[in-house]
């Protein structure tokens, strides 16, 4: 019996505890789960990609999962995906604005190859108002993100918000 492989995408800048949710739990449901990290060009990163990999590794390595590995990827999700010989798009959802995105998403990856499918995975209540661009935006303001990362990304990021410089000062 082949393998079921499913890919998890994401810019993951930087990954979340709600990240690390969706991964601990998408990896029990799939033999071998890739976290697929790759850039959006509609946003704007606060960590280059090779950083990124380092950081979504790390907390892999932490999650002690064996099934799971970190690729980094610059291509249409689709065509990753057949390169990686996966049969599933592993998605989480957070809240309805983020349904309507990812059926859209659903449904053109389908057009793209309907031989791959898209499991949508609910966060966790507690993880999910967490969203990387909110951490992002909280850290810029000096707030504490501690609770949305864990301790090592918690670091890397107000760490980086100090080589940036902190936004405004109330």
């Amino acid at each position: 019996m082949a393998q079921r492989i499913g890919i998890y995408p994401g810019t993951f800048d930087p990954i979340t505890l709600g990240h690390t949710d969706i991964i601990r739990r998408g990896a029990k449901l799939v033999d071998r789960l890739i976290i697929g990290v790759t850039t959006n060009l509609a946003k704007d990163p606060m960590f280059s990609p090779d950083e990124r990999m380092a950081m979504v590794r790390r907390e892999v390595e932490a999650l002690g999962l064996d099934n799971v590995e970190v690729v980094g990827f610059n291509a249409l999700l689709m065509k990753f995906a057949e390169s990686q010989d996966a049969s599933v798009i592993i998605r989480g959802l957070r809240a309805v604005a983020d349904f309507e995105y990812e059926f859209q998403m659903a449904g053109m990856n389908q057009q793209l190859n309907p031989r791959i499918e898209t499991l949508f995975l609910m966060a966790d209540v507690s993880l999910q108002p967490i969203a990387s661009r909110l951490v992002k935006e909280i850290a810029l303001f000096g707030g504490d993100i501690s609770r949305f990362v864990s301790a090592p990304v918690c670091d890397e990021v107000v760490a980086r918000v100090k080589e940036l410089g902190r936004k405004g000062d109330f």
